[in-house]
């Protein structure tokens, strides 16, 4: 009978303990409870640069610029995400400005390897004045007031001119496609009702490449690298009155904006936060042709080489020509940072 019981209690005790360990089992194997879903997040950063280049272009007359952007951002899932932002850089431009502001929002739907992009830009371009335009000139002018002149006679000494104001804005469509985990594929497309505010509209393609280095590459030292290039071209139409050539017949009422291909090419080395970017810039405008386009306040150079239907026109014997849409190397250090990324 002894036995019996020593038994029973036995079974008793490995059929308790058997228990025991299955709940424990399933309680390992139940996953904490996940984060709850949060679609907020903000992306800041800040760069600097020793050349500003906008579509090959020399924003900060081949000088040193600064920049910095705030954009929140509102995931409505994993595949879809809204947001807004600005941003400012330092500038030199004809009329003065002494800062781009950039006002800018959309909507990033995701399919799979595609990424869309979709929204609406401004570029506002505070503190300008009027630059060289004489209150006499038929086609346009600033009035009575003749800032920033050069010449005695109220044009600056290479004849260009601009107006008070350059802000515009351009609605535009991106996609990039993520061939694999080192290839990007991308086009973009953007378009100006009025470019620059000269009057002329402005359109804007581009094709970007991109690739991304093995992240074993340069072994645990947290060290990225990538190769990225872009070909574009930019569209444009016919300038308002302001910006028309006085006592030229064909160009009175305004000239016929230079369309003109861009590219650049560069590598870029990444660090945590950081990121170096090396890239060269190119254009295959004239330097007459850019002078006439950019109005650059900063041109001294003149030759009979330099003329070109809209810059001096058809009856000029020299005209300026201007170098801001010529090569250009740019070295650039950005810091970039995600609220829910690195302030957690």
């Amino acid at each position: 009978m002894k036995k019996v019981a020593l038994l029973a209690t036995a079974l008793a005790m490995v059929m308790t303990g058997s228990a025991f360990a299955a709940d424990m089992r399933v309680k390992a194997l139940k996953a904490p409870p996940p984060p709850a879903f949060d679609p907020w997040d903000i992306a800041f950063g800040a760069g600097i640069t020793n050349d500003y280049i906008f579509r090959g272009i020399t924003q900060s007359n081949h000088n040193p610029s600064v920049s910095a952007y705030f954009e929140p951002r509102y995931n409505v899932n994993k595949d879809l995400q809204l947001y807004v932002g600005t941003s400012a850089s330092s500038i030199s431009f004809p009329n003065r400005a002494a800062a781009e502001v950039d006002i800018y929002g959309g909507i990033r739907p995701t399919f799979g390897m595609f990424a869309f992009d979709f929204g609406v830009w401004g570029y506002l371009y505070p503190g300008g004045s009027c630059f060289g335009s004489q209150g006499t000139l038929v086609q346009g002018n600033c009035g009575t007031s003749l800032d920033n002149s050069q010449g005695a006679i109220g044009l600056p000494i290479n004849g260009n001119f601009a107006k008070k104001d350059a802000s515009f804005y351009e609605v535009y469509a991106k996609l990039a496609i993520n061939v694999n985990d080192q290839w990007v594929v991308g086009f973009n497309e953007y378009y100006s009702p009025n470019f620059l505010n000269i009057g002329a509209w402005g359109n804007y393609a581009s094709i970007t490449t991109k690739w991304t280095a093995p992240s074993t590459t340069f072994g645990a030292s947290g060290i990225g690298m990538y190769v990225s290039g872009e070909f574009g071209r930019q569209w444009l139409g016919t300038s308002d009155i302001f910006y028309g050539i006085a006592g030229d017949p064909l160009y009175s009422n305004g000239i016929k904006e230079p369309s003109y291909n861009t590219w650049n090419l560069g590598v870029g080395f990444t660090y945590k936060v950081f990121t170096l970017d090396l890239r060269y810039y190119d254009t295959d405008l004239s330097k007459g042709d850019c002078n006439a386009f950019t109005s650059d306040f900063s041109a001294t150079n003149s030759s009979p080489g330099f003329v070109t239907p809209i810059n001096g026109g058809a009856n000029a014997a020299t005209a300026f020509g201007s170098n801001w849409c010529s090569a250009a190397g740019v070295a650039k250090l950005s810091v970039d940072l995600t609220a829910m990324t690195n302030l957690k």
